[in-house]
């Protein structure tokens, strides 16, 4: 198999971190949940799961339920398609077998797969330390060491709070208020007022906070637990940034192209 990075994860993040690697021509694919919980749909690879072909920033991704089918995969590839496979364990690392593994699933804590998954193991944010369950980390903390690679220690602390956009923080980020089934009640990208509702959960509302584009919400019909995130209100009444990758992504994708090129003995096979 020629040189491959495998993606733990198809949220915005990652996704922004897989459009990156495309566009600079590597093979990417995508290991998911049969149900994933991204919120930024409309800019996370891993709605192909939902829809079987998905388009993010004019970059094609399509499903692929069975992981070990590698020719289906090639194909994609030639194709210039990213594959989305339905591998919550990740057997893809098995048979696959990249030359890159990236955790982008932002669980704060080292991936199950360890260190020797691949010649390069890459962990995002917190809960990674360097040189025992990954070779390196890509900050994701916002400030001015965001998409800086570390190769000895590890990441900033999880803050548990979200980025301030304007004047709000917490409160632009939507959480379930109880555990059960998720029901949209709006769409991604419309504007919506104070008090508006937003979702349900286990019929109880979520309404808009302050005035907002709705920039992300989760797929209609999950069963969600209480507190998980599922939505995104952005106060800058944009519907464009619905479909944009976030500079932050961006900025994470290129560090992981950093820790990649640094690697000399890799470089020759980058393109083969």
């Amino acid at each position: 198999m020629s040189f491959i990075v495998l993606l733990l994860g198809g949220g915005d993040l990652a996704s922004g971190v897989a459009l990156r690697l495309h566009r600079s021509g590597l093979r990417v694919a995508i290991t998911e949940l049969p149900q994933p919980l991204a919120v930024r749909r409309k800019v996370s690879f891993a709605e192909a799961v939902y829809s079987t072909e998905c388009t993010v920033e004019g970059i094609a991704a399509r499903k692929v339920t069975d992981p070990s089918d590698n020719l289906k995969i090639l194909r994609l590839f030639a194709q210039k398609t990213i594959p989305v496979l339905v591998d919550p364990q990740a057997e893809a690392i098995r048979t696959l077998r990249p030359t890159v593994v990236v955790d982008a699933r932002m669980t704060k804590r080292p991936s199950e797969t360890g260190i020797y998954a691949a010649s390069l193991v890459i962990g995002l944010g917190p809960g990674f330390t360097a040189g025992e369950n990954c070779h390196a980390i890509i900050e994701t903390n916002r400030g001015p060491d965001l998409g800086r690679v570390i190769w000895k220690g590890a990441a900033e602390a999880d803050t548990g709070e979200p980025e301030a956009v304007r004047e709000w923080g917490l409160d632009r980020v939507l959480r379930a208020p109880a555990e059960g089934v998720f029901t949209a009640r709006a769409e991604i990208c419309a504007i919506l007022e104070p008090g508006e509702t937003i979702a349900e959960v286990g019929g109880q509302p979520i309404q808009a906070p302050f005035r907002g584009v709705l920039r992300g919400l989760l797929h209609d019909g999950l069963h969600v637990p209480e507190g998980v995130k599922i939505g995104d209100l952005d106060p800058r009444l944009d519907p464009e940034l619905c479909t944009r990758v976030s500079d932050k992504a961006l900025s994470v994708g290129g560090g992981v192209l950093e820790a990649i090129l640094s690697r000399a003995d890799l470089r020759p096979l980058l393109w083969t």
